[in-house]
């Protein structure tokens, strides 16, 4: 397929029309949009990526696993430290976005500048070449109605040719001669504006071309432009996933030195407080000041009880406390 060019599709049959020019300038003023509009997505994405540094940053500030021990807690360091060097690459990735954005800003201006003379020039081109057609068409307006003038006085003369009023006939011979050097002027003049007209319009048409070459080599760079720099974009975001891997890889693989039966003989090294158990709670009889040696009676059934022999009859003394003994009939209480 033939490539298609600017310089080869925007003219038009009408002198004075501009439509062809102006449906570049608006394409190109569409594209400057566009270039606006990527810039602005790279910095709203860069603040986003800021943001959530410096918040993935103080998260990995929190204490986490701080009364952990051995093998576990040297992991969840790790997690800490991967996840703060994750927020940092994130930190980087937003300046980076920013230098993007910063660097499509100055190529937009770039071509603001370069467009800005080009189209001045045409501006100027078109003004000249919209008075020059006016006044040529005035020209034209004024050369034709001489031409009209002289043929109706040339036809008045042809009419009184036969007569021999001779002043008239003088009279109409001044006039028809006047008019034809009038005519011959408009027409000189016509001549002469149409040349200056044709000139204009070479020198506007050379131009015209000149800025569609212009106007389509900045098209070309800036599609170029902004499609390298959303790969670019995109290459940062996918370089940041692999270091982002990376950096959990690290964390994985202190994950798989963390071992269980290790921690848990660290604790009871660190921490043990005994081999034995503690002794049962012996039964112990009140009556009897003897301990059991057995174990202690299950509470769902009353102790053994053991038997002995009645209690000795108390020694009374004088001014001793008499006691009542079981087998006295009015026994109740102490007596003194």
């Amino acid at each position: 397929m033939r490539d298609l060019h600017f310089k080869d599709n925007f003219w038009n049959t009408e002198l004075t029309c501009t439509a062809g020019y102006d449906a570049i300038i608006q394409h190109l003023n569409d594209g400057k949009r566009t270039c606006k509009e990527v810039e602005d997505f790279m910095k709203a994405r860069a603040a986003i990526e800021e943001k959530y540094a410096k918040e993935l940053l103080g998260l990995s500030k929190k204490v986490c696993g701080h009364n952990e021990m051995n093998t576990l807690k040297r992991s969840l360091d790790m997690f800490k430290l991967q996840t703060e060097h994750v927020s940092l690459s994130h930190l980087t990735l937003a300046q980076t976005m920013r230098e993007e954005a910063r660097r499509l800003e100055d190529f937009r201006e770039r071509q603001k500048e370069a467009r800005k003379k080009v189209e001045q020039q045409m501006d100027a081109f078109h003004k000249q070449r919209a008075t020059q057609f006016k006044k040529t068409m005035e020209t034209k307006k004024t050369y034709e109605q001489k031409c009209r003038d002289r043929e109706e006085v040339e036809q008045n003369m042809n009419r009184n040719a036969g007569t021999t009023n001779t002043k008239l006939l003088e009279k109409l011979y001044t006039k028809a001669q006047q008019a034809k050097q009038t005519a011959e002027e408009a027409d000189k003049m016509y001549i002469q504006n149409v040349s200056v007209l044709g000139k204009i319009q070479d020198d506007w048409q050379k131009e015209h071309a000149k800025a569609c070459e212009v106007f389509e080599k900045q098209e070309v760079e800036r599609i170029s432009t902004l499609r390298n720099m959303v790969w670019t974009h995109l290459n940062h975001l996918s370089q940041q996933c692999v270091t982002s891997d990376e950096l959990y890889e690290e964390v994985r693989k202190s994950l798989e030195q963390c071992d269980i039966q290790e921690d848990i003989g660290h604790f009871i090294n660190l921490r043990r407080t005994g081999h034995n158990p503690p002794a049962p709670v012996l039964y112990e009889n009140f009556y009897s000041g003897q301990r059991s040696t057995g174990p202690c009676p299950s509470p769902r059934q009353p102790p053994p009880i053991s038997r002995r022999g009645p209690l000795p009859d108390p020694v009374n003394n004088a001014g001793d406390v008499a006691y009542a003994t079981v087998q006295e009939p009015g026994y109740s209480l102490l007596h003194y």
